[in-house]
């Protein structure tokens, strides 16, 4: 914001600036700076809250929209290498009410009972694919940061992106660069485990 002034007699024009802050990205970039500074100082992000993952889950919770090539990535990926239990709520994961949908399924997976027909998942993964900074805000937004963090189950993050992290990724107990890669992280390869075993089995028969 400023002022425009003018030269008398000459065909001049002057711009004084009286104040200057960024905007549009500029403006975004500066908030996600801010969030990160503050969670950082809360500890949010430190390593020694992080909890390893479980070696082989009953039950995989997975946070996303279900309109999405996402869904069926890691559905896929995780049949393929160890056929699990797979929990599915489905969230938007851009736009006004994502935020607060991606918290309360945070939330809600945490809060199931250990047993039954719908338990407690021993791992979540929260995921979408690609998009801008605009796009992903959703992942960066406080009420998500803090209910990642406060989550009992060990949770993956999985937003794709191609350099910088969502705040979400900070809070999580581990970032996949993509939802494939997260439904890797979550499962063992059925078939290496099986030919382990059986290795194992021959050399206590000798």
């Amino acid at each position: 914001t400023g002022k425009v002034t003018t030269y008398p007699g000459k065909s001049s024009y002057r711009i004084i600036i009286e104040a200057l802050e960024p905007a549009g990205i500029g403006a975004l970039m500066a908030l996600l700076e801010e969030r990160r500074r503050k969670f950082a100082a809360e500890g949010l992000f430190d390593e020694a809250r992080k909890r390893p993952l479980p070696f082989l889950p009953a039950c995989i919770g997975v946070v996303t929209s279900p309109a999405v090539a996402v869904i069926r990535d890691i559905l896929h990926r995780i049949a393929e290498r160890f056929p699990r239990h797979v929990l599915v709520w489905p969230v938007r994961v851009q736009g006004e009410t994502a935020a607060a949908e991606i918290a309360a399924a945070i939330d809600g997976l945490n809060a199931l009972p250990d047993h039954g027909p719908l338990r407690r998942p021993d791992v979540i993964i929260v995921a979408r694919g690609g998009g801008s900074l605009e796009d992903l805000w959703s992942f960066n937004e406080e009420i998500v940061v803090r209910a990642a963090a406060r989550s009992h189950v060990p949770l993956i993050a999985a937003v794709r992106h191609e350099t910088d992290w969502t705040l979400i990724d900070h809070a999580a107990d581990l970032r996949a660069p993509t939802p494939t890669a997260a439904a890797e992280k979550a499962v063992p390869v059925r078939s290496d485990l099986a030919a382990t075993l059986a290795d194992l089995a021959r050399r206590n028969m000798g």
